[in-house]
């Protein structure tokens, strides 16, 4: 789903011209955007809740020419799923499979459950002890 089609689904269930529609989505996201920008931790009951994480600067390498490059720390928006939307997810998926799905529906806790990443030093930086955090996501990097 799109900005566009959020505005529509809008202008059609409340019955509002599409600019007030598409105002009040701007209005929506640009305060969830200014509260993040402040480094408040936005939580949405039922839906989720998005936080900023930290993460150190590090020597990464160039993909195409293999040079060193220096990434500097940064900051960036994870939004973490509330109990709510994935239990409705969960069931939406298990009671309707899409067509052309090639993999069966997982059925045992343990087959859900993600492998455990290893701790890095590029990770998110936890508040308590200023050290990374490990993390599953796409900027976790075993380190030898």
């Amino acid at each position: 789903m799109t900005k566009s089609d959020l505005i529509d689904v809008l202008c059609e269930s409340q019955k509002l011209p599409k600019g007030r529609a598409e105002l009040l989505v701007h209005v929506i996201f640009d305060a969830l955007e200014a509260a993040l920008k402040r480094g408040e931790r936005i939580e949405i009951r039922g839906f989720g809740s998005f936080e900023l994480r930290s993460y150190r600067g590090y020597d990464g390498r160039n993909p195409r020419t293999g040079s060193a490059v220096a990434v500097r720390p940064k900051r960036l928006p994870f939004f973490k799923v509330g109990k709510e939307l994935k239990e409705r997810v969960n069931e939406g998926r298990l009671a309707a499979p899409r067509a052309g799905a090639r993999r069966a529906p997982v059925t045992t806790e343990t087959e859900a459950a993600p492998a455990p990443a290893p701790a890095t030093k590029t990770g998110p930086i936890s508040a308590a002890d200023g050290e990374p955090a490990a993390t599953n996501g796409p900027n976790a990097r075993a380190t030898a």
